[in-house]
């Protein structure tokens, strides 16, 4: 495995959107195909890392250092173990789909577009492959700005409300995370006689929470900043507000990256961060986190059921999935971890082409009322079977990935308390319940007036819809059938996150110092 592959990866997009800068204006098929050329190369180097990832070696692999700002230890560190390969292939793969899903939906400012998506996902790879806690701040911001103007500019009629609601929630999440970011780094940096080589290096604040660890005020506040910025990003409950607007005003592309990607930028940060470096913080704050997380599950769950426009009921379907991630996360159970990232990937997939299918259907009838919408498996039986498919993975049909998660965080569920598994699974109930009942009013009974109305703009799936759904359909079933897949490769990550909490130790609130 050649060197730099992890930048390569990292800055390719960057590369690519530096070209489309200087392309002319009044040709946006070049645009178009460059940023399409440029997300499959970064695509194939990230599938060059995960033939070259070894899981049965302990820690990271493709380590890049270089020093960047000595003076504060700050360094450019970059890594990969297998929860990053996992989020990193995700990440690319859905990248490349949402661009070539944008082609025909986005014709005003095509370059201005591919530029925002490329460097989009230079934000979201840094994330998941930086290993060090300014590098990973600055690519945590970076993802914040192209976001806001896909939504902002290309967005539907309220978008510059979604926009600013999401800037303003995320911000100040980010910039609690940023504080507790440099307290932790003098923190260690005090502890090392005033040295701040490796201040903000994660395996050496790694090792030293294993050890000396951060003291119990430090723990508690870091981990509630932290705490903060990943649920606003996840969301969960009561910090989801911002999500169900932005999805419903994004273009469908931006809806596929924000539910498939940045969504899991908060489970990864719980993961690789807070239980890591502060675990008797976490220990401490888990009961509540495991409550807000079964609140979130159940509201997001009864809301979906109510809502009459397709794509907020896919949001809030998002709500409650992600829901099964935090509850798997702070169960601290083996399975639970497992189903949770397990559940983030399937996650990604499913409901990222539930939202490129919500897309087909609104840029042919330019609405998502589901009452409009009935009958629409007689004009459309190739999108009605496709939608099927996907919805029935939604619910967690066996046999298809979404199952295989959610079993194991309800098996970690039973280990950790049985009450809490009974009501994940009457969540899974309300969700069939509202997943069927969208699918039999949209595409069953007599087609409504509105349908007839259209006409012969009703078509079925045209080719470069199909593309873009034929590979996510087909990782659906292979992760459903061989989940093994995406278990194996995460092995070391969680053994390595359970091991720094076996260690832990529940902070008493009332006497600690």
């Amino acid at each position: 495995m050649p060197g730099g592959i992890l930048t390569l990866i990292t800055f390719v997009p960057l590369v690519g959107a530096i070209v489309i800068a200087f392309l002319p204006r009044e040709r946006p098929d070049l645009a178009r195909f460059t940023a399409l050329g440029t997300a499959l190369l970064a695509w194939v180097f990230s599938l060059y890392m995960l033939i070259g990832f070894l899981p049965t070696h302990p820690g990271f692999q493709f380590v890049e250092v270089a020093d960047w700002i000595p003076a504060f230890g700050i360094q450019y560190k970059l890594g990969a173990d297998g929860l990053s390969v996992v989020l990193v292939v995700l990440t690319t793969t859905l990248t490349w789909i949402s661009i070539l899903a944008s082609f025909g939906p986005i014709k005003e400012r095509v370059k201005e577009y591919m530029i925002s998506f490329l460097i989009l996902e230079v934000g979201m790879v840094g994330v998941f492959l930086a290993l060090d806690l300014f590098l990973f701040y600055i690519f945590w911001e970076v993802v914040l700005v192209p976001m806001y103007l896909i939504i902002g500019i290309w967005g539907g009629p309220n978008r510059i409300y979604a926009t600013i609601k999401f800037v303003l929630y995320t911000l100040v999440g980010s910039l609690l995370m940023l504080v507790a970011i440099l307290a932790t780094g003098f923190a260690f940096q005090d502890a090392h006689g005033g040295q701040w080589a490796g201040a903000f290096d994660f395996e050496q604040l790694r090792a030293f929470a294993g050890t000396t660890g951060f003291a119990n005020g430090l723990q508690l506040g870091a981990f509630l900043a932290f705490f903060l910025a990943f649920a606003i990003k996840i969301p969960m409950f009561p910090f989801h507000t911002w999500l169900p607007d932005a999805h419903v005003e994004a273009p469908t592309a931006g809806s596929v990256i924000l539910a498939g990607i940045l969504l899991k930028l908060g489970g990864y940060g719980f993961i690789r961060f807070a239980l890591p470096l502060f675990p008797d913080a976490a220990k401490t704050y888990a009961p509540a986190i495991i409550v807000l997380s079964l609140i979130a599950l159940i509201y997001g769950a009864i809301v979906a059921l109510v809502q009459p426009d397709l794509k907020k009921l896919v949001a809030y379907s998002s709500v409650s999935h992600m829901g099964f991630v935090t509850l798997g996360i702070f169960i601290f159970q083996q399975q639970g971890l497992y189903g949770a990232i397990l559940q983030m990937v399937n996650h990604g997939l499913i409901t990222g082409a539930l939202f490129l299918l919500v897309g087909v259907i609104y840029e042919r009838t330019h609405d998502r009322t589901i009452a409009k919408m009935s009958g629409l498996s007689g004009r459309t039986p190739v999108y009605a079977a496709t939608f099927g498919f996907f919805m029935l993975a939604s619910v967690g049909l066996p046999g298809l990935s979404g199952f295989v998660g959610e079993f194991l965080v309800l098996v970690g569920s039973f280990a950790y308390a049985p009450a809490v598994a009974g009501v994940a699974t009457i969540t899974m109930i309300f969700t069939a319940g509202y997943l069927l009942w969208m699918y039999q009013r949209l595409f069953f009974g007599e087609m409504s007036a509105f349908l007839h109305e259209i006409g012969s703009h009703l078509t079925d799936m045209r080719p470069v819809e199909t593309l873009t759904l034929v590979p996510l359909a087909t990782l659906v079933v292979v992760f459903g059938l061989f989940p093994g897949l995406v278990l194996h490769l995460v092995d070391g990550t969680v053994t390595s996150v359970l091991n720094s909490l076996g260690r832990a130790t529940a902070i008493n609130l009332l006497f600690w110092q």
